[in-house]
This record gives C-alpha cells, structure tokens and sequence, in this order.
C-alpha cells in the first residue's frame, strides 16, 4: 500500500464520506476525547473540553470518539453534559468503546463477554446522557472471548435500538475477517469500521487490516496519526532520551503501553527528522505534513486527532488545506516504509513474475500490494 489515494480531495472538516459500506455519514477527522478530563495527570478541564467541542463542531467536524476508561469515565461525562446542555446530540456521530476491566478483581467487569458488553453500554449511556451510541467499538482483542459471541451481541444492541453501528479497534485481522464473514452469512449487522493504530511511524497495518478493510468494506479510522505528539515536531532528540524530558510523552512512556515504548527509536527520529524538512519546505507544521498523509491513504475514512488547547486543534484542522506534492509524499514514503517480511516476500514484483511465467497480466491486484 505504497501511495496516497490520489481520488480523495478532501480540503475541509465538512468533506464527509462513509463509514466503510454503511450509510454512515463522517467527518474525515474525528476528535478523540482521551484528554478530556485531568486524572491521568495531563488532559483538558471542563470549560476547555466544551470550547474544543464548540470549535470542532462549529467547523462541520460531526464525528467524536470516546471510551468508558478514558479518564476513569469523566470523557464520557463530560461529552454527555456538553451534548445535553447545548441540545447537539443529534448533530454528532458519537463513538465509544468497552473492553477494559472496570473494577480491579472482577474477571467479568472487563473483556468482550456479553455480560461484560451489556454492563458497559448500559454505563456508556447514562454518562453519555443519551438512549443510543451512533457507533459502537471493542476496544481490543481478549484473546479469549469467541468471535461468534461478539457478533450475536452487536446484533442484539443494534436490533435493540441501543446501537446504530459496529466496530472493532486493535484486533487481527483474521479476527475482523473471521467476524465479518460471520455477520454476512448469518444475516447480523456488519462492521462498519477498523480503529487501529497508523501513522508515518507505524505502518504495520499496510500489511493486511488496510488491504481486509476494503475487500470487506469497514472504513478505517487511525489513532495516534501524530504518534503521542512526535510527529508534532516539539520533541528534540536530546531533551526526550533524557529522562523526564519528553513532557507529556515521558508521562504516557510511564504506562507501560506498549504503543508508547516503542516510539523513541533512531528509525523514528529519522522519520521526524525527515517530515520536518518537509513541513518546513511546504510552509506548513509537521503535525499538519502528517495528518495531511495518514487522513489521505488508502481505506482510511476518518482519522482521530486530539487536541488539549484550542491552537492545537486549530492547527490539526488546517491540515486538510495541505497539498502534498508527489516528490515530498515519495521522501516521507522512503523514510517511514516498513521491512518487507515473511511472507510477504513472496508477493513482491520478482515473485509475481515467477506465477506468470513472465507475461504481463493486467490485474487489479486484490488484498496485498507490496509496501
């Protein structure tokens, strides 16, 4: 998956598009709300959280994402009383997700379990102040819980009105293409979308999520296209490799996530080093640069971007104004492309040409294309 979609023009919040094969209208950015709230140690007060809200919408932006563990829950508070006390409900697609352990000791507090997944929407929604979720995710893989099990479930929320769409966020493929093969065959309600991680840094995902979602129709929605703020260009090499010198990345590094550890590499200073001086020959921000590629490639519906302060969402809106000419979009490709692995060895040009005896078959190529 080695271009930018060059069929997308999107210069605006307000250039909608569907969500996958759902008739499903979105914004092709979509405002996370993991820092609304302070008790993680970082984040966004309530008068901040309701001007962020304000602009976003005010800008045509309709779709917002949440989780019932973000901020101990006060995400989903604080979005339910904004949405209630401005009366724009129905103005926007909100988004949020279940999966992890709301009470320490309890196996069946956290999970993709039905009992799980029917206490945490029933939560969702009295903080959320609302009696439906317009899309709602697993927020990853247990590794435990039957596919087929997650899917009668969707199906139930959504044939109970309490759910309008699906979807699922960091799992594997076969598990997205197992559900979905599930839900066409037995008549259940699709997946809409794909929430996974992508950006210049982290293109794992090219490999197979990008080429399953759109074989089977899910809209791909990224999170982290700024990776943690790195690819904002703030952080120097010198002040982030010393201890407590990153702000807030050297906070989240604390987590143990592994997303988070894994971002201060060479290969990735390369990377900013590299998108940098091409935000600097566009005249434009690196946090712009890079919303510009991820919001533009392939099977991507809309991207989440967050934001603490007004001028950083400002910013990040302005990036869909960015035009990336094909030579800088080719020096950021050659800078951030992932290693060719097994077995994808085995799909590149040479190979190809071993399976068709050397003739030229006019093809589009379906699932993978080498990265």
């Amino acid at each position: 998956m080695n271009d930018i979609d060059t069929t997308k023009r999107i210069t605006s919040v307000s250039d909608y598009s569907l969500l996958g094969r759902s008739g499903l209208r979105v914004s092709p950015l979509c405002l996370g709300t993991m820092t609304f709230g302070t008790e993680w140690g970082w984040g966004s007060p309530k008068e901040t959280v309701h001007r962020l809200l304000d602009r976003f919408i005010d800008a045509g932006g309709n779709f917002i994402d949440t989780a019932d563990g973000y901020t101990g829950g006060t995400s989903e508070t604080m979005i339910g009383d904004y949405l209630a006390e401005r009366k724009r409900r129905d103005e926007v697609v909100l988004a949020t997700k279940f999966t992890f352990n709301t009470r320490l000791g309890d196996p069946n507090a956290g999970g993709n379990g039905r009992k799980n997944v029917m206490r945490a929407v029933e939560s969702s929604l009295k903080r959320l102040k609302t009696d439906y979720i317009d899309l709602y995710w697993l927020h990853a893989w247990d590794g435990m819980t039957p596919v087929e099990e997650v899917m009668s479930t969707f199906d139930a929320l959504v044939r109970s009105g309490k759910v309008r769409y699906i979807g699922l966020s960091d799992v594997p493929a076969w598990y997205a293409s197992r559900g979905q093969t599930i839900a066409e065959l037995r008549g259940m309600e699709r997946i809409a979308a794909l929430q996974l991680e992508y950006s210049l840094l982290e293109r794992n995902i090219e490999r197979e999520h990008i080429p399953l979602a759109i074989e089977l129709g899910m809209g791909v929605t990224p999170w982290s296209p700024l990776a943690s703020g790195l690819l904002s260009g703030k952080y120097k090499r010198e002040a982030a490799n010393a201890a407590g010198g990153a702000g807030r990345l050297s906070e989240v590094q604390k987590q143990g996530n592994p997303a988070f550890l894994k971002l201060l590499t060479e290969r990735n200073w390369k990377i900013v080093d590299e998108l940098v001086a091409v935000a600097k020959q566009l005249g434009r921000s690196p946090a712009q640069v890079a919303l510009a590629w991820v919001t533009r490639r392939p099977g991507v519906a809309s991207t989440i971007i967050g934001a603490t302060k007004l001028e950083q969402l400002e910013d990040n809106l302005r990036a869909l104004e960015t035009d990336l000419p094909r030579e800088l979009v080719d020096r950021l490709e050659t800078v951030s492309r992932p290693e060719t692995i097994h077995p994808y060895i085995f799909f590149e040009p040479t190979m190809r040409a071993m399976v068709t005896g050397g003739t030229s078959v006019r093809a589009e190529p379906r699932g993978y294309r080498p990265l």
